[in-house]
């Protein structure tokens, strides 16, 4: 035990954390606060292998979450149909449209939309584990007939995101919608890492890091193939451009295309939507699904449920696994690893549509978590102002 007595008074000597140099990216931060270990395992290529894997699994995460999700509103609030018995347009729809699951109803011939999104997220779990107590074990030593270590390094990570997107859709034909977003991403990152060795409590670093600049830029065509008084169906496919810093995760460092199908159901005052896509590219794979309904409840406001999910490959998940000390009988190291395999998640989103005058209308709603996997946020709020042309 004299080697766990030196670690202990090595920490005494000097007194304080070590703290990252500033103007670093929020990659090598997490490296830092992820490697800063002071528990003697004696396997330096394991602690590596570990601490890689979980920095990966952090990162690609950030990056699904603030590159895989819509960016503001997708689906324009104001769609125009030519009513040939009228000779003029028409609403087409008396709802405003879902906010991320797009309809099949395109916006008009010669129409145009415009607007700014802000959305916020800080994110609190990992695969379930709590980010922000203290919990989350990175390196730990105990003996082998004992369940709690004797050692243990923990940390703890503040991660939040902002994002103000700009997004314009036009009708090249009555059919034919094509849009784009723009996103300025805002990302921050705070962190300490702690070492506790029995019941003695050492800061062993601390970190922080942050990085605001342009995100990963949307392309979207949107073709509408079925076109019924009581719905359609309709193809679309989104390119994300790797426009975005990939060393600070606000963009994924690929390109990306989304494929998908709309079918939509419209009624007087209620309407039913639900998409179905695959993407390839950028930050990972993953099929996902949008079902949405909503309700004019007058006809200037837009009710509005939705559920949307993903399967992400690769994204992976991080778990504790204890390995023998390779020189310290009866003494097992515990550390974080990472798999590859796919992550489920489901969102319920819930939130309003609301004709402010005119052309004017004001989006808000929230977003909820249904799943413990990848990086998740208690809620995540929008808010968005669109204007018709």
């Amino acid at each position: 035990m004299q080697r766990f007595a030196c670690t202990v008074l090595t920490c005494l000597v000097c007194g304080l954390p070590r703290a990252a140099a500033a103007q670093e990216t929020i990659q090598e931060i997490l490296s830092f606060l992820l490697t800063t270990q002071s528990i003697p395992t004696d396997d330096f290529v394991k602690d590596t292998e570990a601490a890689d894997a979980t920095r990966d699994t952090i990162s690609r995460a950030l990056l699904v979450e603030l590159a895989a999700l819509p960016l503001g509103s997708s689906s324009a609030g104001f769609a125009y149909r030519f009513n040939p018995s009228l000779g003029t347009v028409e609403r087409a729809s008396a709802s405003f449209g879902p906010f991320f699951t797009e309809r099949a109803e395109t916006i008009g011939r010669g129409h145009g939309e415009f607007g700014v999104a802000f959305r916020h997220a800080s994110f609190d779990q990992l695969d379930g584990k709590d980010l922000r107590d203290g919990t989350l074990v990175t390196t730990a030593n105990r003996f082998s007939d004992e369940e709690r270590p004797f050692d243990v390094e923990t940390l703890s990570l503040r991660l939040r995101s902002s994002a103000t997107t700009v997004f314009a859709s036009y009708g090249v034909t009555p059919r034919l919608d094509l849009g784009a977003a723009v996103p300025i991403v805002q990302l921050r990152v705070d962190g300490e890492r702690v070492d506790t060795y029995r019941g003695r409590v050492f800061v062993q670093s601390r970190a922080s890091a942050y990085a605001t600049g342009l995100g990963d830029i949307a392309l979207r065509a949107k073709y509408q193939v079925v076109r019924q008084r009581a719905g359609g169906i309709a193809v679309a496919a989104d390119l994300r451009l790797p426009t975005g810093r990939e060393e600070d995760l606000l963009g994924a460092g690929d390109a990306a295309v989304k494929l998908f199908m709309i079918g939509s159901l419209e009624g007087h005052r209620m309407t039913g939507h639900a998409n179905v896509g695959y993407t390839a590219g950028g930050a990972a794979s993953e099929t996902t699904y949008g079902v949405a309904g909503t309700v004019a409840a007058t006809p200037r406001l837009t009710l509005i449920g939705e559920l949307l999910g993903r399967s992400t490959a690769g994204l992976g998940s991080i778990a504790e696994a204890a390995a023998q000390h390779p020189s310290l009988l009866g003494v097992e190291t515990i550390r974080l690893v990472a798999d590859e395999s796919r992550t489920r998640q489901a969102f319920a989103i819930a939130g309003i549509k609301w004709n402010l005058g005119r052309s004017w209308l004001l989006t808000t709603n929230v977003l909820i978590p249904m799943t413990t996997g990848g990086l998740t946020a208690k809620v995540v709020p929008t808010i968005a102002v669109e204007y018709a042309l």
